[in-house]
């Protein structure tokens, strides 16, 4: 089995991201990672699925859940190119995911450092470790990208 770093494994997710942007998604990616082994692979579909709740790593965590055949996922780390908003963080505690690894800070939707704090919350009956800003530059770049193309379209 091979172990790779958290850098390899956001690199992955970016590439996630970067199928999410050929789609004219926001570009988002996210891997799910149990014992070296990738469960799950995904980007944002809400434009394409025309479903409010397809951020990668919802549908990642969907995924994953299949591969494993459980909804416990306690054993797994999250890669995701942009902080989780509350209903990913939500998403993630219900399923116990134990690590949640992500690059670019969401100022305006985070839920896990930037606005909230939930994977952290004492009152929830699970916590997640934390690992923010890896490859952070480069996953806010293309969401930078994307929006810049997005405007200049006019598109909101």
């Amino acid at each position: 089995m091979l172990w790779m770093t958290d850098e390899q494994y956001m690199t992955m997710a970016l590439g996630q991201a970067e199928q999410a942007m050929a789609a004219d998604e926001v570009p988002v990616g996210a891997v799910i990672v149990r014992d070296g082994v990738v469960l799950a692979a995904a980007h944002n579909g809400r434009e394409q699925l025309r479903d409010p709740t397809a951020h990668a790593e919802m549908v990642a965590i969907t995924q994953a859940a299949a591969a494993l055949d459980s909804w416990r996922l306690d054993h797994c780390t999250l890669y995701v190119t942009l902080e989780p908003c509350p209903m990913c963080a939500g998403a993630i505690v219900q399923a116990r995911i134990r690590r949640v690894v992500y690059g670019a800070e969401d100022p305006k939707a985070g839920a896990v450092r930037s606005l909230f704090r939930l994977l952290e919350d004492m009152r929830l009956n699970h916590r997640a470790e934390v690992e923010a800003g890896v490859m952070a530059e480069r996953c806010g770049q293309l969401l930078t990208d994307f929006f810049k193309r997005q405007r200049s379209l006019g598109k909101k």
